[in-house]
């Protein structure tokens, strides 16, 4: 199973967006057309890249618009762009989204109290190699760290890619604590903190921030499926979500390819990408 993208607009600017197309070229959503298993007898799953490793423009899977292309997110007008918090620059993973899932808002989850943020949930690629943005990929599940975001469960699901050469030897979280010392400790780090920079508090955790492990991690993603699939069947109202899809077929919400392509041909023409602004290479500082 191979998937291509197609970006339309100009990179850098509000109106640039990455679509995605099936091995037969059709139009498709990542959140709702990718499978969410690559192998589900064995837990290998899918996952998008919405931001390569080192990078700082916050991109994700648009759940708003038709098809929901990757779009760059926009706070109070203006791009947004992750902040460096000494010592990370950017993102320290490759940084995505496991397609078919979602974190029902209407759900409060047991173990953390909070409702979900209503969107995919999220994974944190810790494989050697710097991914692509749109680039799909097939991960192992190591483990997940509870984020609580002002007030919603946003689970961080730490992945390894199956194709990194090392993934062998990444089968549950103390692997990763065992065999690249300081990375989670450094995961947990960035995400109270990438914050603060914006004037907000730092984050709280569930689990006093504790990783939970696989066997966990993967309860839980398959959880956020089961939420998916009630979405994308109307059995739970979907609100602003847009479940527009070409290949779920029990599903109210499948298009034919027409109507996708006709998504496309209203997008931007793709053009040249403005530059980024200077200022998102600043470091911040902050007493631990």
């Amino acid at each position: 199973m191979s998937f291509s993208i197609e970006e339309r607009g100009r990179p850098n600017t509000q109106d640039y967006r990455v679509f995605f197309k099936n091995s037969q070229g059709k139009y498709i959503s990542p959140f709702h057309d990718i499978p969410i298993y690559a192998n589900e007898a064995e837990n290998i799953f899918h996952a998008v890249v919405e931001v390569p490793r080192w990078t700082n423009a916050k991109m994700e899977i648009a759940t708003k618009d038709p098809l929901n292309p990757l779009k760059q997110d926009v706070k109070k007008g203006n791009l947004r762009y992750v902040a460096n918090v000494f010592p990370h620059k950017g993102y320290i993973w490759n940084y995505g989204a496991i397609p078919q899932t979602w974190e029902d808002p209407n759900h409060k989850d047991s173990d953390t109290g909070c409702c979900g943020d209503n969107d995919p949930i999220d994974i944190c690629d810790i494989g050697n190699k710097v991914c692509s943005r749109g680039e799909i990929i097939k991960v192992k599940v190591l483990g997940t760290l509870a984020l609580i975001d002002e007030g919603e469960t946003d689970w961080k699901v730490i992945v390894i890619n199956t194709e990194d050469p090392e993934a062998g030897d990444f089968n549950d979280i103390d692997d990763v604590r065992r065999l690249k010392p300081g990375y989670l400790e450094a995961t947990f780090d960035w995400f109270k903190r990438y914050k603060v920079p914006d004037g907000k508090p730092e984050n709280q955790f569930a689990f006093n921030g504790e990783f939970k492990d696989r066997d966990f991690a993967i309860k839980t993603v398959k959880s956020t499926h089961d939420f998916w699939k009630a979405l994308i069947s109307k059995q739970t109202n979907a609100g602003e979500l847009n479940c527009m899809n070409t290949s779920v077929s029990d599903s109210p919400f499948c298009c034919a390819a027409a109507d996708a392509e006709a998504v496309l041909k209203s997008a931007c023409a793709f053009g040249a990408e403005d530059p980024i602004p200077s200022s998102v290479d600043k470091w911040f500082y902050y007493e631990k």
